[in-house]
């Protein structure tokens, strides 16, 4: 062992230190040849020494890194924080060396006991170490970070000292290019205490205020191991802390240091980590730029740019780029000459990217972004075994996941589900019940295909902080269902708004918890009963409705939604009249898409009336017509419920023409006359093809607007380009055909015109019976001749359903 690797104050009896940066593949590699070198008796690791019982679980089949500790606080679950472990990760190698050769391995650093407490008492932000130099301390999360700003970047003072004016690139080629050669295994960490012994003297520490409190707590620990096994100690920590482990210092000096330092009661476990979550762009303080980069460093030894350009080559073809073995050899060719013009001793990721940019993605940065997103990162996940010790309710969630075949992927993908399988079933409840949880692994997306109820489309994607949430729902119950049913129920207990409790009852049935939805339903009804805003009102009820809907496909007993429901549509009914009038621009405009949703919703409401409330739609419908007569109300609410009154049936075409021709008389004022036409055609669907199809409505707004005084025009011009704007270009197209023409050309319903174009002014039926033979077929009264205008058929057709056609 070198005299520089065991340090000069502690004589040749002194412990193996091994100073690393966390996450990198050169210092794995040296960590594993120096303990190879050394067969200490015991490894010591930078860690919190409560997860000592959990180092064996890192020998078991199924552990695969990228893996974190995860502690958290017993009596404040989302009190948190990790320390990941990549396979490349020296403390990982340390950790499975010693579980190959039967060495004892623990954890020094200070406990996470009073790191949680230490952070709940600083309000840290939850990260540690300074700066991703190879000090960092890879504990992060909530209330793991000290309260102290870094004050130094020791690989940015490094790299600026050797002339470089990336510390990456400085670190990619001093260590991660630098193969371990036979006795040379020490030399990195001889060359890398030294660094640091120099630039803790320059700036007196230049750590976290923390650091000390960790030096004297891993210095204890170091002490107590050497009791025990004497000479035969290796220590893996950040080459930063190394310096203050070697400096001699007294026992009681460290306990002192020690003394009073708050606690809590922490429990631990393995959780799954991504490479994406290593990432220093993901704002983990101790995070790398290319996770995906340095395992694949780790991993490749030999030939690291031919394998490299091979996994993009791949990539790229799975993404049909032409990517021929021509363009791998020759990628490979220029990451080598870039390196030698830029004096590196190997091609590093720099280099490998401007390869792959000029030769397979042709200079675009587009494709280049993909091999950034999904090798340079990675969206690797880690698992962990099952015997990993959990909270119940994460154990229940692990089984109904495997039941259902739902797997958990760093990658985001969706899901269709048709609820009218059980299993899909099923997976849609388990979604939203950990969404009412505070669970997001999958948010709700549209659906490409069917819009029916029994249909739902789910964007699914795990993120290792998912784990705290399952911790901290884990207060609320011991299974999914039943944590669930009691957040529901703390939630609408404590929800202000009738509109917060609409949406908690409909993703109460949307989860299908039976045993919340009383709870919910009696919060609705109170809220419902005190609120007098019409707005709330009118907002609320197409959400609870919708809920209605669910019913048939997922089995849900909506009865006591449905008499709600009513309630609320029967005092709307009451109180929108009056809460229409005297509404500025602005505010009308928004009564006008409640206006839309309330009659979608009574559509809806209709099919499933409550017993007590009548005819729901009928009087709904008198709701309209009163709003239709009353000067009062704002324009465009007056034309949208004539709008709504015509489509439903209720108003006869020539009425409507008469109300329009009310409103756009000389009298009324072009802004008031714009927005009830705005009302009567614009905002929805079919307003375009109405004034195609009826050209007496299309012959009143045109002469309205040919009619509307250049001074007022400026003014009104906005409101109707907003109206028409929003039409289909081929209905513009066809509109603009028919004012070509003009109203003579065109006829109108009061003139011997032809109408519409294409259509003939009087019902042509020779061309009509012509159908006739097809449909006695499709109604089973079977066939007749070609001709199918014999007597019989010509008496049949005119009495029967055929006669509808004709």
């Amino acid at each position: 062992m070198s005299e520089g690797a065991r340090g000069t104050d502690r004589g040749p009896a002194g412990p193996l230190l091994l100073g690393v940066r966390h996450h990198g593949p050169g210092s794995a590699r040296a960590v594993r040849a120096a303990l190879d070198e050394a067969r200490p008796g015991i490894v010591l690791i930078e860690g919190p020494p409560e997860a000592d019982p959990l180092i064996p679980l890192a020998a078991e089949e199924d552990m695969r890194p990228p893996v974190a500790l995860l502690a958290h606080a017993v009596d404040e679950p989302g009190r948190s924080a990790f320390w990941p472990l990549a396979e490349f990760s020296p403390e990982w190698v340390a950790l499975r060396w010693a579980l190959e050769h039967a060495v004892p391995a623990r954890f020094i650093d200070l406990p996470a006991a009073h790191t949680l407490a230490w952070g709940k008492d600083t309000g840290a932000d939850g990260t540690d170490g300074p700066g991703s130099g190879p000090g960092d301390e890879p504990g992060t999360g909530a209330g793991a970070g000290p309260g102290a700003e870094v004050r130094v970047d020791p690989l940015g003072v490094l790299a600026e000292a050797a002339g470089y004016d990336d510390p990456e690139r400085w670190w990619e080629d001093v260590v991660e290019h630098r193969g371990v050669g036979k006795g040379d295994a020490l030399a990195p960490f001889t060359a890398l205490e030294e660094a640091m012994t120099a630039l803790r003297e320059t700036y007196g520490g230049g750590g976290h205020d923390r650091d000390p409190v960790r030096e004297a707590y891993m210095r204890l620990q170091v002490r107590a191991a050497r009791r025990e096994f004497e000479d035969g100690v290796a220590v893996v920590c950040g080459a930063w802390h190394v310096p203050a482990l070697r400096r001699r210092t007294t026992v009681a000096a460290d306990r002192a240091v020690l003394k009073g330092l708050p606690k809590v009661r922490t429990d631990m476990t393995w959780v799954p980590w991504t490479h994406r979550r290593l990432s220093r762009a993901s704002g983990y303080g101790a995070g790398i730029d290319s996770p995906g980069w340095y395992g694949h460093l780790f991993e490749a030894p030999d030939r690291p740019v031919e394998r490299w350009m091979t996994k993009v080559a791949g990539l790229l073809r799975d993404e049909d780029r032409i990517v021929s073995p021509a363009h791998v050899i020759e990628a490979v060719r220029l990451a080598g000459t870039l390196a030698a013009v830029r004096g590196r001793p190997l091609p590093g990721l720099g280099e490998a990217t401007d390869a792959v940019r000029a030769v397979m993605c042709e200079g675009s940065d587009v494709p280049l972004a993909l091999v950034h997103d999904r090798l340079v990162v990675g969206d690797v996940l880690g698992e962990v075994p099952a015997t990993a010790p959990a909270v119940p309710l994460q154990r229940d969630l692990a089984r109904a996941r495997r039941g259902l075949r739902l797997k958990p992927e760093a990658a985001e993908r969706e899901l269709e589900l048709d609820l009218r399988k059980e299993i899909d079933a099923g997976r849609s409840r388990l979604l939203h019940r950990l969404r009412l949880l505070g669970i997001a692994w999958g948010e709700p997306a549209a659906s490409r295909g069917s819009t029916g109820t029994f249909r739902e489309t789910w964007r699914l994607r795990w993120e290792p902080e998912l784990s705290v949430r399952v911790a901290e729902a884990g207060v609320w119950g011991t299974t999914v269902l039943a944590a669930a049913t009691a957040r529901t129920e703390a939630d609408a207990a404590a929800a202000q708004g009738l509109t917060e409790v609409t949406g908690l009852a409909e993703r109460c049935l949307l989860a299908d918890l039976p045993d919340a939805l009383p709870t919910v339903m009696r919060t609705l009804a109170d809220r419902a009963a005190l609120d007098t805003d019409v707005g709330h009102l009118a907002q609320a009820l197409p959400a609870l409705v919708r809920s209605l809907r669910y019913g048939d496909v997922r089995g849900t007993d909506t009865a006591a939604l449905a008499e709600v429901a009513a309630g609320l549509a029967e005092r709307i009914f009451v109180g929108l009249p009056p809460a229409c009038a005297g509404l500025d621009a602005d505010a009308a405009e928004e009564m006008r898409r409640r206006l839309d949703a309330v009659h979608g919703a009574v559509a809806l409401l209709g099919d499933a009336p409550a017993p007590g409330h009548g005819d729901l739609r009928a009087r709904w419908r008198s709701v309209l017509r009163r709003l239709t007569a009353r000067d009062t109300v704002p324009g465009v609410i007056r034309g949208r419920s004539v709008r709504l009154l015509l489509d439903d049936g209720e108003l006869a075409r020539g009425e409507a023409a008469r109300l329009m021709g009310l409103v756009l008389s000389p009298g009324t004022p072009p802004a008031d006359a714009a927005a009830w036409i705005e009302g009567f055609v614009g905002g929805g669907p079919g307003g375009g093809m109405l004034l195609v199809h009826d050209e007496r409505l299309l012959g009143l707004v045109d002469a309205w607007l040919t009619g509307v005084p250049a001074e007022a025009f400026t003014d009104v011009l906005p409101l109707l380009r907003r109206t028409f704007s929003a039409y289909e270009p081929g209905v513009r197209r066809t509109l603009g055909e028919l004012v070509r023409r003009g109203p003579g050309a065109r006829g109108s319903t009061a003139t011997a015109g032809s109408g519409a174009p294409g259509f003939a002014p009087d019902l042509d039926t020779v061309r009509a019976d012509a159908v006739l033979p097809v449909v006695r077929l499709l109604l089973g009264q079977g066939g007749e001749d070609g001709g199918g205008r014999g007597e019989g058929g010509e008496g049949e057709a005119r009495a029967g359903p055929a006669g509808a056609v004709r």
